[in-house]
This record gives C-alpha cells, sequence and structure tokens, in this order.
C-alpha cells in the first residue's frame, strides 16, 4: 500500500486517524501496532511473518542485554548485531557473493560452483534491520534497566509510516513518545500541512521527472545525444530527491497526526557546497546511523589521518552496499567516500574560497555522476553513460523535446525552484510582513494556504486515479 495511493488516503489514513483519537490512551499503541502489521502484510504475509520473526528475537536479544551485566551484557549486544547482519546478508547479499566467488573459482580454474538461490527481498529489510540494530545499541550504552514490553518494542520497529523506507528512527528518540505521547490540534495542523507538501513532491515531481528519465535511461546510449542524456540524470536527480524526501514528509507529517515528533531527513541537498555540505543534507537518518555505530566505533577521526580515510571509506562502502548488492552501488558509495577524502585533504579549503556558483556547480556534478551509477545497476552501461555526458562514443543526434513538452518542462522548473530554500523564504517574509499588520491579517494567508493545500490533494487525486502512479524507489532498499 503507498501513501500516495487513494484507498490508503481516502480509507486506511482516515480510519487510523479517527480510531486514534477515540481509543484510550493506553490503548493506542495496540491499535497503531495491528494497524502497522496489517499495512505491511498487504505487501506480502510472508513478509510479515519475516518482520514478526525479528522482532521477537531482537526483543528478546535487547531483553537480556536490559538483564545482564558487565561481559555478559556485551556479549548479548554482539550476538545481537551479528543475528541481524546474518538476516540481512540472508536475505540481500547471498546471491551476489555467490556470484562473484562463482566468477573467482572460474578465473583461477577451480571446478565448483555455487548454486545461486533466489530469495524474495522483504520490503523495507534494510530498514527495520538498521533499526532494531540501533535499538540494540542505545539500550546497551544507555544502561536502561527500564522492563521491555515487547509491544512497544514491535511499535517502534513495524509503526507503518516509517517501516518500509525510513527515516531510520533511533529507539532513543522515539522510545519515550512510545509510552507517553500527547495529541495536540498544533501538531495535527502541522502534520497534515507535512503529508499533503510530500504528497506534491512524490505525486506532481516525482512521478513526472521519473517519466522523463525512465524514457531517457532506459535507452541504449548509442540511441542517445549529449544534451539528452544530461537531460534523463537531472530529471533522475529531481525523481529521486522528492520521491524520497516526498515519503520522508509524508511520514513524519502522520507521525504528528498521531502524536510523534519524527527526526528531519533531508534539509535541500542540491543547494550544497561540498559533497562533506551533501552529506549531512542528504538521507541524514543514514548518515547519522552510519557516522554512530560504525564510523565512530571504527575510531572515527581520533586515530590518525590515514586511519581516519580508512574508516570514511569503509563507511561509504558500506552505504553503497546497503543499497543494493551490485558493483554499481558499491561504486557509487566508494566514489562519494573518494571526494569526501579530497575534501579532508584540504580541497573543502579551496572550495571555501571559491565564488558559490563554482563550489555548487562542482558538487552538483560529482552528485549527478554518481546518479548514473545508483540508476543504472550494470556498470559497464553506466559507464558509457557517463562518458556520453561528456561527449564520449557514439552520439545520436536526438533532440530533447521529443522527450518533454510544456507540462513535462513546468514541472521540471518547479522541481528546479523546490529544490531550494527560495519558496521557504518568500513564505517566511510574507508570514513575517502579515505579522506586523497584527493577528487579524492571518486569516488571509491562513484561507490562502489552505486552499492551496486542498487543491494539491485533488490534483494528486486526479493524478492517481490517471494511473501515473510510480512506485517508492527506495521500497526496494
Amino acid at each position: 500500500m503507498l501513501f500516495s495511493s487513494l484507498l490508503f488516503l481516502f480509507a486506511f489514513l482516515p480510519t487510523v486517524l479517527l480510531l486514534n483519537l477515540v481509543f484510550k490512551k493506553n490503548a493506542r499503541n495496540f491499535l497503531l501496532l495491528f494497524f502497522s502489521l496489517l499495512f505491511y502484510a498487504w505487501g506480502g504475509v510472508t513478509d510479515t511473518l519475516i518482520l514478526i520473526g525479528s522482532i521477537i528475537i531482537n526483543h528478546v536479544l535487547a531483553s537480556r542485554i536490559v538483564a545482564t551485566d558487565g561481559m555478559s551484557r556485551k556479549r548479548w549486544l554482539q550476538i545481537g548485531i551479528i543475528t541481524n547482519a546474518l538476516i540481512i546478508i540472508s536475505f540481500k547479499y547471498l546471491g551476489f557473493m555467490a556470484e562473484n566467488l562463482n566468477l573467482v573459482f572460474s578465473s583461477i580454474g577451480f571446478a565448483m560452483e555455487i548454486p545461486r538461490i533466489k530469495i524474495r527481498l522483504p520490503l523495507g529489510i534494510s530498514f527495520f534491520t538498521f533499526q532494531q540494530m540501533s535499538m540494540l545499541w542505545d539500550i546497551y550504552r544507555q544502561h536502561d534497566k527500564r522492563k521491555l514490553k515487547l509491544a512497544e518494542t514491535a511499535l517502534y520497529v513495524s509503526f507503518f509510516p516509517q517501516l518500509i523506507a525510513g527515516p531510520i528512527v533511533r529507539y532513543h528518540d522515539i522510545i519515550d513518545q512510545i509510552r507517553n505521547r500527547v495529541l495536540s490540534i498544533d501538531l495535527f495542523h502541522s502534520g497534515v500541512q507535512r503529508f499533503i507538501i510530500g504528497l506534491f513532491r512524490k505525486v506532481i515531481l516525482a512521478n513526472t521527472c521519473a517519466i522523463i528519465a525512465d524514457e531517457i535511461m532506459d535507452l541504449p546510449v548509442t540511441e542517445l545525444s549529449t544534451s539528452v542524456a544530461w537531460l534523463g540524470i537531472v530529471a533522475y536527480a529531481f525523481q529521486i530527491y522528492f520521491d524520497f524526501s516526498g515519503y520522508s514528509d509524508m511520514a513524519i507529517g502522520i507521525g504528528r497526526m498521531l502524536g510523534f515528533r519524527i527526526l528531519e531527513n533531508f534539509n535541500f541537498p542540491y543547494v550544497s557546497r561540498s559533497i562533506q555540505e551533501f552529506w549531512r543534507r542528504w538521507h541524514m537518518s543514514l548518515s547519522t546511523w552510519f557516522r554512530d555505530y560504525v564510523y565512530i566505533p571504527l575510531g572515527g577521526n581520533r586515530m590518525g589521518v590515514a586511519r581516519t580515510y580508512i574508516n570514511l571509506l569503509t563507511v561509504f562502502f558500506l552505504t553503497g552496499l546497503w543499497h543494493g548488492a551490485t558493483w554499481s552501488f558499491i561504486f557509487w558509495g566508494l566514489f562519494h567516500g573518494f571526494f569526501l577524502v579530497l575534501e579532508r585533504l584540504g580541497m573543502n579549503n579551496l572550495l571555501d574560497r571559491l565564488p558559490r556558483p563554482i563550489s555548487w556547480s562542482y558538487t552538483m556534478l560529482v552528485v549527478l555522476v554518481g546518479w548514473v551509477f545508483f540508476r543504472i545497476e550494470d556498470f559497464s552501461s553506466a559507464s558509457n553513460y557517463v562518458g556520453l555526458l561528456f561527449g564520449l562514443g557514439e552520439s545520436n543526434p536526438i533532440s530533447v523535446l521529443q522527450f518533454v513538452d510544456r507540462e513535462k518542462l513546468l514541472v521540471l522548473a518547479a522541481a528546479g525552484l523546490f529544490s531550494t530554500t527560495l519558496p521557504q523564504l518568500v513564505l517566511n517574509w510574507i508570514t513575517t510582513q502579515l505579522s506586523k499588520l497584527g493577528n487579524w491579517h492571518q486569516w488571509p494567508l491562513e484561507l490562502f494556504k489552505a486552499a492551496v493545500l486542498l487543491l494539491i490533494v485533488l490534483s494528486c487525486a486526479m493524478y492517481e486515479n490517471a494511473d501515473s502512479y510510480n512506485p517508492f524507489i527506495y521500497f526496494r532498499f
């Protein structure tokens, strides 16, 4: 079930919100747990059994960490981390490992082939496994001796707004809200606004950009021109940003409507002037997860310059691998890691002195080239596409006008505008000016905002009804 589907918008979500208001405070967790499992089961009962099994295993492990001290406590943490790592490896990476081992055996003339077992990847397994690993870490670090309740653990892991595609919610950020949260009109109101903004980003911006990107990037490179190749990767950059940030906005909005405050996941990454800044703004829940649970435990930047760079490359190797079991994803991760190392070597000082347009152009060039390997999983095809971007290889004299019309051009322009902070700055300025006139002048702005939000909902519903739907990119991770 998609957040942008008519079933979710006009049946599932209103039902959950209504019952959340009707149910007493001590029963709301069980209500949300039931609907969270129902939401996940919509994608497959087998996946739900895997999720429930994972929750029970981690609840037992967390309970043992709480109940023990000293080395026993550390051993239970280690068992938990290894168990979760094995779970995600079994479902996501066994086939990739078998394929590459077979290539190695073949190259050395070893007459052995490991059979590839195709295992269906459960929805959102990377997200809910990482959340449970952070739960074990947080309980271990904080020495929290409060008794764990299975219902609370299960809701933390399966909470439907962020279950399938994040943000990755930390245990210590949400457990107190699960145990004791208060519904408020202001929080609900801000949640509705945030959800509708996310819906607009996904249905109008991301889906339209996806049409352009798919039409171009699914073609053989020999059928493209350099200008068309650039149009394709720019459209994909807008698609993945508004697809994922739109989902995050909707997740944050639903959370607020239900009384939760979920942390931000994006902060206008395409205004960045360095790759370091980009990763402070892009998928922040994943970036901080790797920083706190991988980079810092490896030693961070406390063990010398060489070790710092090794730690950085290790983190971004794992970041690429987290996204998918292909060499293109691994290269994408290491590609970003390489430029992070360059910037730490002193390039960041140069970027700070350069005019903003130049440092921004450098950042976007690195990001766009990286997105090619993220989008095209065959490494050779991705390399050829990058070559075409820079005028290398065969080029077909095809015009960009064959892939865009007035509506698509308008959406591309809107995507460019809304990937910057300008709309928010303009809105803040208008709000500030109206506030100087007194409170009674606020109602025209609120009425205008309500009308715009209603128009967005109706437009998105029309788009969905016209089958302009596109699955969320991050569902496959």
